[in-house]
This record gives C-alpha cells, sequence and structure tokens, in this order.
C-alpha cells in the first residue's frame, strides 16, 4: 500500500545551481554552434531595420513634412518615394531575418529536446539498481516531461526575446544618444527603475518556480504509485484516503504555482505602466525643449531639438519599453526552464554503475586435443577470457557455473550490516535453497551474485574468479533470473521470450517456451506466439505470465540460474505446471532457488536457513529434518516465515 505520510522519495531539488545557464549555452552550442551565430546575426539585423526606420522617419519629419509647401510638389512626392523606398527595403530585412532566426531556433529548441532525451535514456542505462531503489519512478519520468518542456519555452521563446530586447536596447540606446543627449538620460533613469523593479518581482518569482517544479515531480511521483498500486488501493478501500493524500500534495502545487505565476503576472503590467509612463514624460520634457528652442546636444549635431527628434524619440521609447516588457515577461518560463535543466543535469551527473571488470565472457570451441579457440560464432560453448596484466598472457577457464560466498558482510547503507559473515558455495549442477523469514537476507545474496549491489566485505567466485573482475555484463549474461513479480513488454509472445537472448531464432524460442511448459497455452493465444501483450501481460494470468519468464530464461541457456520465490504467486494447479518447467530447466545447471514453499526445495542438494542475515543451519532436506531445528519446525508447521 502506499505510504501517504512518508516522505516521498526523488531526486533533491533546490535553488537553481550556479552554472546552470552556462552550461545550458555550452550544450547548446555543442550541437548547434554555427546556427546559433546564424541567428545572433538575424536578430541583429532585424534590430537594425528598426534603428534604420527610425532614422528614416526623423529624416522625412525634419526634411518634408517640417518644410511642407516650401519645397514644392514635385521634391515632396519624389522625396516621399525615397523614404518610402528605403523603409520597406528595411522592413523587408527585418521580415526576412526574422523568419529565418524562428525557423532556425525551432530546430534547435527540438533538436535539444532530441538530445537532451537520447542523453537520459543513455544515462539511465547505465545508472545502477540502487538509484533506481532510491528514486520515485514518477519523478524521474517527469524529467522526460516537464522538465524538457520547460527546457522547450525557454530556448524557444524566452531565450530569443530576450537577445532581441539586449540588442534592440543596445541599439535604441545609441540613436537616442545620437539624437538627443537630454532625452536619453531622462530615458535611462526610468530604464533603471524599470530594470530594479524587475529584478525585485523576477527573484520572487524565480523563487516559486523551483518549488512548482518540484512540487509537480512529487505530485506525479504519489500518481505513479497509487496507479501501480491501484489493486491494493481497491482492495482495502483506500480511495477516500490517497484522495485526501494526493489533495494534499495538489494543494502544494497549486500555491506554489499560484505564488510563482502572480509575481510574473504582476511584472508585465507594471513595466507596461512604467513604458507609458516614461512615454509621457519623454513627449512632456521634449515639448518643453522644441518650444524653449533647447540647443540639443547630441552625436549627430549640436542645434536646436526638432520635431522629427521628438517624434523618433517617442517611437525609440515606445519600442524600448515595449521590450522591456516582453522580456520581463519572459523571467517565468527562465526560472522554470533553469530549474527544469538543473534538474535534468542532475540526473546526467549521476554516478554510472562501476564496472572495473576485465574477464569477458567468449565463445570458444575445442580441438581433438581440447586446445581452445575464441570465435565470434555461437558454439553454446563458453569461456571466462583472463586477461593478465602482469604476463601480457591470455588464459581461458571454461564457464560451469560453480559459486562460492566467502565471508561476505553487505549492508545497503553504512553501519546498517544486512548479511553477516555469509559463506557457502555451489558447485555446478548443484540445487541450492534459501530459506528464511522476509528480510532475513535471501534476496539480497541473488543481488550480490548479480553484482547489482557489491558487497562491503568478503569474496565472491564464479568459477574460481573473483565477480569483481569479471565485467558485469558479461557475468549477468551467464546468469538466468526468473522473478517472482514478472515483468512483461509491450510486444509479441515471441519478443518476449527472445528478450533473454535477442538473436535466438522462432525456433529456438519455441523450444524454450516448450522446455518451460508454456507452448500449450500460448498456441491457445488469438495469435498464438504473435499474439501482441500490452499493460506487462494484463490479458494472462498470473501463472501464464511467469511461464513466460521461465521460457525467456531458457531461451537464455545460462549454466547458473536464480529462481526467486517464482512459484509463491501461483495457485497449486498452475504451481505443479510451473514447477515442472523449472525443473526441465534445473537439469545440469547451477540453482539458488529463494521458495516461501519448502515442498519446493526438497530435492535440493543444500537447503540454507538464513535469519537476520545469518546463516544459521545448511544441509539437505533429511539432514535438517533430523537435526529438528529451525527448518524441521518451519516444515512441520511449527514455525511459520513471515
Amino acid at each position: 500500500m502506499p505510504k501517504p505520510m512518508g516522505k516521498m522519495r526523488g531526486m533533491k531539488m533546490g535553488p537553481v545551481k550556479k552554472g546552470t545557464f552556462k552550461r545550458l549555452m555550452k550544450y547548446l552550442n555543442h550541437f548547434y554552434g554555427g546556427r546559433m551565430v546564424i541567428v545572433v546575426i538575424c536578430i541583429i539585423i532585424n534590430s537594425l531595420s528598426l534603428v534604420v526606420s527610425t532614422i528614416v522617419l526623423q529624416r522625412l519629419i525634419d526634411n518634408v513634412i517640417t518644410p511642407g509647401i516650401e519645397l514644392g510638389f514635385a521634391a515632396i512626392n519624389a522625396e516621399l518615394w525615397k523614404y518610402l523606398v528605403i523603409m520597406i527595403i528595411s522592413y523587408s530585412f527585418g521580415v526576412v531575418a526574422s523568419f529565418i532566426y524562428t525557423r532556425i531556433m525551432a530546430m534547435i529548441t527540438h533538436g535539444t529536446l532530441f538530445h537532451f532525451r537520447q542523453d537520459m535514456f543513455s544515462k539511465m542505462e547505465t545508472l545502477p539498481i540502487k538509484y533506481y531503489d532510491t528514486n520515485s519512478h514518477g519523478d524521474i519520468m517527469s524529467t522526460y516531461t516537464n522538465d524538457t518542456d520547460a527546457i522547450r519555452q525557454l530556448i524557444g521563446q524566452s531565450l530569443p526575446t530576450i537577445v532581441q530586447t539586449v540588442m534592440s536596447i543596445i541599439g535604441v540606446v545609441f540613436m537616442m544618444i545620437y539624437y538627443s543627449l537630454w532625452l536619453t538620460l531622462v530615458v535611462i533613469a526610468i530604464i533603471v527603475i524599470m530594470l530594479v523593479v524587475s529584478k525585485k518581482i523576477a527573484g520572487g518569482s524565480a523563487k516559486y518556480m523551483i518549488l512548482q517544479q518540484k512540487s509537480l515531480a512529487t505530485e506525479e511521483g504519489y500518481i505513479e504509485e497509487l496507479i501501480n498500486g491501484q489493486k491494493v488501493v481497491k482492495v482495502f478501500n483506500y480511495e477516500a484516503r490517497g484522495k485526501e493524500t494526493f489533495d494534499k500534495y495538489n494543494e502544494k502545487l497549486y500555491q506554489d504555482s499560484k505564488t510563482a505565476h502572480t509575481y510574473g503576472g504582476v511584472l508585465f503590467p507594471i513595466l507596461g505602466n512604467m513604458g507609458n509612463i516614461m512615454y509621457v514624460i519623454v513627449a512632456f520634457v521634449g515639448g518643453i525643449l522644441v518650444i524653449n528652442g533647447t540647443k540639443n546636444i547630441s552625436i549627430s549635431e549640436i542645434g536646436i531639438i526638432s520635431l522629427g527628434i521628438i517624434v523618433a524619440f517617442l517611437s525609440l521609447t515606445r519600442y524600448i519599453s515595449k521590450n522591456i516588457g516582453q522580456a520581463s515577461n519572459q523571467v517565468t518560463m527562465v526560472a522554470m526552464g533553469l530549474a527544469g535543466a538543473g534538474r535534468i543535469f542532475d540526473l546526467l551527473d549521476q554516478e554510472p554503475e562501476a564496472d572495473e571488470g576485465y574477464v569477458t565472457l567468449v565463445h570458444v570451441t575445442y580441438d581433438e586435443n581440447g586446445n581452445v579457440t575464441e570465435t565470434k560464432e555461437n558454439t553454446n560453448q563458453w569461456c571466462w577470457r583472463y586477461y593478465h596484466k602482469s604476463t601480457d598472457e591470455v588464459t581461458y577457464t571454461e564457464l560451469k557455473g560453480a559459486l562460492e560466498l566467502e565471508h561476505v558482510n553487505f549492508a545497503y547503507t553504512e553501519g546498517n550490516d544486512v548479511l553477516h559473515d555469509v559463506s557457502f558455495y555451489a558447485n555446478p549442477g548443484q540445487k541450492i535453497a534459501l530459506v528464511g523469514a522476509t528480510g532475513a537476507g535471501k534476496t539480497t545474496i541473488t543481488n550480490l551474485i548479480n553484482r547489482f549491489y557489491d558487497i562491503s566485505d568478503g569474496k565472491i567466485r564464479y568459477d574460481g574468479i573473483n565477480i569483481e573482475k569479471i565485467c558485469k555484463d558479461d557475468l549477468r549474461k551467464s546468469l538466468g533470473v526468473v522473478l517472482q513479480d514478472v515483468n512483461l513488454f509491450t510486444g509479441t509472445v515471441m519478443e518476449n521470450i527472445r528478450y533473454g537472448r535477442l538473436e535466438a531464432t522462432d525456433d529456438e524460442c519455441i523450444e524454450a517456451a516448450k522446455l518451460a511448459n508454456a507452448d500449450d497455452f500460448i498456441t491457445r493465444l488469438p495469435s498464438g506466439y504473435n499474439t501482441m501483450l500490452k499493460g506487462n501481460g494484463a490479458s494472462l494470468s498470473q501463472g501464464q505470465r511467469q511461464l513466460i519468464s521461465i521460457a525467456r530464461v531458457a531461451v537464455a541457456n545460462t549454466p547458473a540460474m536464480i529462481l526467486d520465490e517464482a512459484t509463491s504467486s501461483i495457485d497449486t494447479r498452475t504451481e505443479a505446471l510451473v514447477q515442472a518447467g523449472m525443473d526441465n530447466l534445473m537439469k545440469g545447471r547451477t540453482v539458488f532457488v529463494i521458495a516461501h514453499r519448502l515442498s519446493t526445495v526438497r530435492d535440493s542438494n543444500a537447503i540454507m536457513v538464513l535469519d537476520h542475515g545469518r546463516i544459521i543451519e545448511r544441509g539437505s532436506h533429511e539432514q535438517l529434518i533430523a537435526k529438528k531445528g529451525v527448518y524441521y519446525q518451519l516444515y512441520t508447521g511449527a514455525f511459520e516465515l513471515e
């Protein structure tokens, strides 16, 4: 059942880390550096078109409209056409440049998301099991959806707007100084006030945007838990309590989102009104300067401030206030995008599963003298290829499936040992049973054999080789695992069986299904082996799903197997069928069996009874019954496994 009062597991998320924006820019530059240069050039051209059109407007007023009839109709007509053509050309360049950079930015935006998802998935493939055990799956999925969408808005909308605003302000301020230093000082003073207000409000918006992203990930993690545990929710009538807990998470998300967007929402109107005030002040001051015939101080000339300069200034003032308003309106999106980028980079920065192994598994052939030759063909004969650095020599050890644990200690968290001085061995072809209450350490032992976790102390040897020297992929390739919880994937039955060995032929998959006693029910499915499975094989019974998982291991044809309570969720009749399939599979293989039903382990070569991470009894079924210890009491029903 979900634990509503517990703290949701997930990736930690505080304020945006310093350097996140710089790192994002490096990421963009790595894939699209050249295109980004083109975008900047196009934005500059678009901004210059405004500058040119402003100059044309000022010249038109001062050189044509103000002199009026004194120029004569022919001269007025010629001048009007000249300025009109210049303005059309200027705006045309701006439109073309805007079209080009918009198209390029669309490609950069979605291309970046493509690379992010690709890198995230590749990284997740390298992460250890521990990462998935300690992070909510819904929280992880949030990086693929909410966080990438936030980056999409940042790159596709916010960054171009901000860059265009910066370029435009530079050009506009230069033009203002060119026309009038007095009016420029008035505008700069008001712009400084606008920027101070923007920074103050934007800081609050950024803070709550980060909290919003965190609350959203937490809520999605909780939803994912409840969806996965929906049967448990129904069985225990947990709907009302689940809704109550969801409402708490949803309320937190609502409050964070409301506060964040309130800050962002008030910024644009405030700056817009300040822009209107600036417009009025410039018009008022400019009017006074014109009426009084005030001498103008500018780069272009020292003379009387003209009506054309005032009109041009008002146009530039309106444009600059509009751009500042648009840029400030993107602050919310920038904060959200950087928060999302920070979470994605946190995922990409996770330490991959360490693997210092150098012993690999290879196909071999034997000649009549027993000499080993390595081959790339599938010979169904395997050897461990051991490269000795000290002598530069390569030796081959036959893969037999012999396993030995020597004084193994292990703790999931430091100082809290789960296994204590565990030692035992399994010769090739032996069946070893691990028995004990829940939490005794049975599954932990199998996780260590697979190297899902690494031991704290001791040694585990596989065919006499320390498994820390064996490459993890090759180690796991040599071990077949049948779990209590079966995972089937969207695809055909045949594809799910072939998951055990991707290069297996259809005939090999069918043969594996027959070995696992799965062929009978598969052939009765609507499309037989080509029947599509969805939703983790929801259309199949638990027993049928388990038989497919056994067939999956059968096609892998590994010399060693781990059966982790593979029949605990199956009815007695189906258990007999599954057990028969597993018996076929276990012949000639080294097998570790974890079982609650002791009837399934009677024929084991050795039975290990674990209690709180220690082996307290070991021996065959007959030996342990004769000993009349814990196993005897479990078998006769005096004690029960919990």
